[in-house]
């Protein structure tokens, strides 16, 4: 079983996020462990230091980091995979019994002591994604995955 920790800048505003994960917890029940850990976003406004909102909040991320583990920061520039790759590579760090632990920044990304403490960076995509939507999308790829893993058929 997939033992994941989800570090997520920022709450689920409306309720279509909130039922998306649910959905998603649901299916991924039988095949993984998932934990969402919510840190609340520095506020901002135009003409605000980028570097000083993401410092702040890198600083909350680092405080519940859990120690040990494999961390994933989500990036725009990280590395790509493809689906049953991305199965292979999450595999292979569960098997050694360790818990992987996303990162998923806010709307200014993650300050680079994030990204430097981080395994690996991955990208779920080129696009630019809001980060409400990238947790559906991180939950849903988790269980593509387990299910390529358990041999069900989703991922065709």
């Amino acid at each position: 079983m997939i033992n994941v920790k989800i570090i997520a800048l920022g709450k689920l505003k409306e309720n279509y996020w909130n039922e998306s994960e649910k959905e998603y917890f649901k299916r991924l029940g039988p095949y993984a462990k998932v934990e969402i850990l919510e840190v609340n976003e520095e506020p901002f406004r135009e003409g605000d230091d980028p570097e000083k909102i993401k410092i702040k909040e890198a600083e909350k991320i680092k405080k519940i980091l859990p120690e040990g583990g494999f961390v994933i920061a989500l990036h725009e520039r990280g590395k790509e995979f493809v689906s049953p790759l991305f199965a292979k590579f999450l595999e292979e760090h569960s098997t050694r019994g360790e818990v992987i632990t996303f990162v998923i920044g806010g709307p200014l990304g993650l300050h680079e002591s994030i990204l430097n403490l981080a395994d690996i960076q991955i990208s779920l995509s080129q696009l630019t994604f809001p980060h409400q939507m990238v947790r559906t999308i991180l939950l849903e790829q988790l269980y593509r995955t387990t299910t390529l893993l358990n041999k069900k058929k989703y991922h065709y």
